[in-house]
Formats: structure tokens, C-alpha cells, sequence
């Protein structure tokens, strides 16, 4: 384990990044393999795996109905590249459909509606039911655009970003400090993975929902471009704002036990494209899961 995890600390060395990984079998073993692990990290877009959990929760309480319609305005949306911020006119979907296009496309406007509809309550309460201690969410991405706007004094989202882009800059933001942001561990967030993974948190249904979703996730180029073998099950979620890029996934090959896998990167470099800290992602990944692969 030791020697994977020095394999990995330099595939972020030579990507020109900080990064942070945990992985582990989603079975009982005590087998892991971690580079700063149980440290606190930004979740950025990670956050929504954790609100459509919430979500699930509260339809199998019967609090929330899955099927019930909503119309949303793009016009009054939180920005995105992706999902319903990109329409132009007004569009009808259910919650369960607003849930998938915020897990698929990382929709930052249907995650937005989202939370409004259950509350950041639920999503406290669900870290609080499965132990996860160092998680906290402090916000959707709403929240985090109008404190990049004010960090960086700016007027607009699109001027802030524009801002954080520039490698002439040493910005120093909220987004970026797990102190202000919300914020996990790579260790909780396999932890949860694999309690997902055993049907623990959710029932059987909505457990199903959840895995289906996470693999129809539609980016490739992260820690599925390490797995592109015919019948490897990649089942993921993406994170990402200015320098900071991650994935939480859970790996399946074929007769072999589930590896659930979180990594966690800063780049040294701004620039809003940087495919080699992607690669180191899903680099950092394989070898992970490599180790840690076994028959059920």
C-alpha cells in the first residue's frame, strides 16, 4: 500500500497539483490506500451526490414526492455550461429528473432548485445520521458564486471566474479553503460510498436510483478514462470551480468486489482547461483500485 501511495503522490507532483486520494474495498476489509486521506478538502460539485442522497431519503420517508412537477425559468437560474441554466425558455420536469440532470450533466441550476425544494437541513441531518463528522455543506452553488463575486470584487459570476482564470493572480478565495467552503475528507466520502454501496442508507429502490445516475454521469475524462475495459462499471461525480478538481466514483470489474475511490486535487495553474490534471486524476485512481482489487 505504502508503495502505491508514493506512485501516487507523484502523479500529482509531476501533474503540478496537490492532491489528496483515499481508497477502500466496499466490503468489510480494513484494506485502504491513502495520501493524505483524512485531511479536509473543497467538495465543489461532490457536494451534489450528498443532496440527492438527501433527496432519496426523504422520498422513502414519503416527505417528498419524486414524480411531482416543477417549472423552472433558466432565466432565473444559477449559472452553469451544462443543464437548464443553457435553455432558453422556461421548462417542466419532475424532482426525480431535476435529481438525475443534476448528477449526469453536474447541473448547477437543478441542484440549486433542489435544495431549495428539501432544505440544507436534510442534507445536515443525512451527514449526521451516517457519521460523517468532518462533512459539512455549507451551501449550494448559488451561495458559493456570490462569495466568489464578492472575493474577488467583482460584479458578475462570469467576471469572477474570468478573474480566478488569470495565472498573474494569486487569488485567494473562500471556494478554496475547506475552512469556509463546504468540505469533506477523501475518507468520508469512500466511507459513504461503501455505505451506499450495501444498501445501509437508503432502500432498495432508491439505492438502485442512486448507482444508476452516478453511472450515467456523462464526463469521461477523469477517473473513467483510467477504466475503459469493456464491463467495468465507472459510477462517479465530479467537482470543480477555479483550481480545484475532483471525483468521488466507485469502480466494479466483473466477480470482483466494488472499489470506492475519492480524489481530491488543487492545481498550481489557473487555467479553466488543465487535461493533464484530469488524467492525473484518473491515473491516481488506477492505481488505487489496482491495489486493492480482489474476487468476491
Amino acid at each position: 500500500m505504502s508503495s502505491a501511495a508514493e506512485r501516487i503522490r507523484a502523479v500529482f507532483a509531476d501533474a503540478g497539483c496537490t492532491g489528496w486520494l483515499h481508497a477502500r474495498r466496499c466490503d468489510d476489509s480494513p484494506a485502504e490506500v491513502s495520501v493524505g486521506g483524512r485531511e479536509r478538502v473543497v467538495t465543489a460539485s461532490v457536494y451534489k451526490l450528498l443532496l440527492l442522497v438527501a433527496f432519496c431519503r426523504q422520498v422513502d420517508e414519503g416527505r417528498i414526492d419524486p414524480v411531482a412537477r416543477l417549472t423552472v425559468d433558466p432565466a432565473d437560474c444559477t449559472p452553469g455550461p451544462t443543464g437548464l441554466a443553457t435553455l432558453r425558455d422556461p421548462v417542466t420536469l419532475s424532482r426525480r429528473d431535476l435529481a438525475t440532470s443534476m448528477m449526469t450533466v453536474s447541473d448547477n441550476a437543478a441542484a440549486d432548485v433542489l435544495l431549495g425544494e428539501i432544505g440544507l437541513a436534510a442534507v445536515t441531518d443525512l451527514l449526521d445520521e451516517v457519521g460523517l463528522t468532518e462533512t459539512r455543506i455549507v451551501g449550494g452553488t448559488a451561495d458559493q458564486h456570490r462569495s466568489l463575486v464578492r472575493d474577488t470584487d467583482t460584479h458578475t459570476t462570469a467576471e469572477a471566474f474570468a478573474a480566478l482564470a488569470d495565472n498573474d493572480e494569486a487569488w485567494t478565495v473562500s471556494a478554496y479553503d475547506p475552512a469556509y467552503a463546504s468540505a469533506t475528507t477523501p475518507e468520508e466520502m469512500t466511507r459513504f460510498l461503501r455505505l451506499l454501496w450495501s444498501g445501509a442508507v437508503l432502500s432498495t429502490a432508491s439505492t438502485e436510483f442512486v448507482r444508476t445516475v452516478m453511472g450515467s454521469q456523462i464526463w469521461p475524462h477523469r477517473i473513467a478514462a483510467a477504466f475503459p475495459h469493456r464491463g467495468v462499471l465507472v459510477a462517479g461525480k465530479t467537482g470543480t470551480i477555479g483550481v480545484i478538481r475532483n471525483e468521488v466514483a466507485v469502480i466494479e470489474f466483473p466477480d470482483e468486489t466494488p472499489v470506492a475511490v475519492a480524489v481530491f486535487t488543487r492545481a498550481a495553474r489557473a487555467d479553466p482547461t488543465l487535461p493533464v490534471v484530469d488524467a492525473a486524476i484518473g491515473e491516481a485512481a488506477r492505481i488505487a483500485v489496482i491495489e486493492l482489487r480482489r474476487p468476491r
